[in-house]
């Protein structure tokens, strides 16, 4: 696969970069996609959630009333389950979310996302992109030269670049990410990825490594 590559007014240079079919021409594996999708999500939750049950509720252990003749249920102690304020039956407790992904389907997912972007046509390629100074005012008119500025972009840099990096702090719709820190949740979670020609070569290498 073959993509024009653009200037950062978003004119065509002429020159064309060559995709690898192995990492950006696969078929998609939606199944990959969506285990690593679900593990990076899981990742992110606390499990801190906590209620108490009948052990761990303050109060007396006598038995409020007697065994038969109530009418009702057999009454226990005032931290029974069945009376308001007592312990909560098969409460939240602390756990971990994390599972095992192994690295082959992690690997399989983030290429199937890379060529679901490359096959929707969502993968633009620049020459180059670079800012003198880091000011919002620049990322926003490279948006709008790219057409995309009311799109969730997602711009991959083969190295860390500051400048660009502060540029778009304050933009929502924006990422900035390096190609080494790639998940297929960032790549599914944006509309167009927006690479440089060395971020091309930065992938590929990751991904041969």
């Amino acid at each position: 696969m073959e993509l024009s590559v653009l200037n950062m007014k978003g004119e065509a240079t002429g020159k064309k970069v060559a995709l690898n079919d192995a990492i950006f021409g696969i078929e998609p594996n939606n199944h990959a996609i969506y285990l690593d999708v679900k593990q990076y999500l899981a990742n992110q939750r606390q499990g801190t959630h906590k209620s108490k049950q009948r052990s761990e509720i303050a109060g007396s252990t006598r038995k409020l009333g007697r065994q038969k003749g109530g009418g009702g249920a057999r009454p226990g102690d005032i931290k029974s389950p069945v009376r308001v304020g007592g312990g909560r039956i098969f409460g939240p407790v602390p756990r971990s979310y994390d599972f095992k992904l192994n690295r082959k389907v992690k690997q399989l997912a983030r290429k199937s996302a890379l060529s679901l972007r490359a096959s929707q046509e969502q993968l633009l390629v620049l020459d180059n992109l670079t800012f003198e100074a880091a000011k919002t005012k620049q990322m926003v008119e490279l948006l709008q030269n790219l057409k995309i500025s009311d799109k969730k972009a997602l711009i991959i840099l083969p190295n860390q670049n500051n400048f660009v990096l502060l540029s778009a702090r304050n933009l929502q719709k924006v990422k900035v990410l390096t190609a080494n820190e790639l998940s297929t949740y960032v790549i599914m979670n944006s509309n167009v990825l927006v690479l440089t020609e060395e971020s091309v070569s930065a992938i590929e290498a990751t991904f041969n490594a």
